[in-house]
C-alpha cells in the first residue's frame, strides 16, 4: 500500500455493503488509514497480516487482497479479496488470488490457504473453487444480515512443497 491508496481505501472500507464481510460497524477516518498505511510496512511475521493493492496494467487500482491470520508455525494463512464494482468480471480477482497463493507457497512455504465465503456469494465461491480451493465445511448462521442469518463456506487450498 502507498499513501496514494488512502482515498480508495476510504471509499471501499466505508461502503456499508462491505461491512458485512469485514465485521465493520462504523466508518473509518482518513487519519486511521494514514496510520494503517504507515504501519503496513511491518513484517508479516510481526503483524500476521499483509494487505496488497491490485492494479491493472495501466496502473489503476482495481481492488485489494488481504492475507490474514498468517500462522508461520502451522504454515497457514487466510485470504480475502475485494474488487471494485466497476472492475468486476475482468479476471482481476482470479489473477490476484493465483499470484498471492503462489507467493505464499514459494516465499513463506505455506501449506494451507483458506477463505471464508458467504454462501450467497456464488461468484466468489466459483472463483475459489476454479482455482482449486475445496469446500471443507459450512459455518451455519455465521453472519447476521439485515434479513437474518446466512451461512459461510470454509474453503481451503493446500500445497505440498514436494510436488
Amino acid at each position: 500500500m502507498e499513501p496514494r491508496d488512502i482515498d480508495q481505501l476510504y471509499i471501499w472500507e466505508n461502503d456499508p455493503e462491505v461491512w458485512i464481510v469485514s465485521n465493520t460497524r462504523q466508518p473509518y477516518s482518513k487519519f486511521t488509514f494514514r496510520e494503517y498505511i504507515n504501519n503496513a510496512g511491518k513484517d508479516i511475521y510481526a503483524t500476521r497480516q499483509l494487505r496488497l493493492m491490485i492494479d491493472d496494467k495501466m496502473g489503476h487500482t482495481v481492488g485489494t487482497i488481504d492475507i490474514f491470520d498468517f500462522e508461520p508455525f502451522h504454515l497457514r494463512a487466510g485470504l480475502g479479496i475485494l474488487i471494485a464494482k466497476d472492475f468486476r468480471g475482468n479476471g482481476y480477482a482470479e489473477e490476484a488470488v493465483r499470484c498471492v497463493c503462489h507467493y505464499l507457497f514459494v516465499a513463506y512455504k505455506i501449506h494451507s490457504i483458506y477463505s471464508n465465503v458467504m454462501a450467497d456469494n456464488i461468484i466468489s465461491l466459483k472463483l475459489f473453487q476454479h482455482i482449486g480451493f475445496e469446500l471443507q465445511g459450512t459455518k451455519k448462521d455465521w453472519i447476521r444480515t439485515k434479513d437474518g442469518f446466512t451461512d459461510v463456506h470454509f474453503l481451503q487450498l493446500t500445497h505440498d512443497p514436494q510436488e
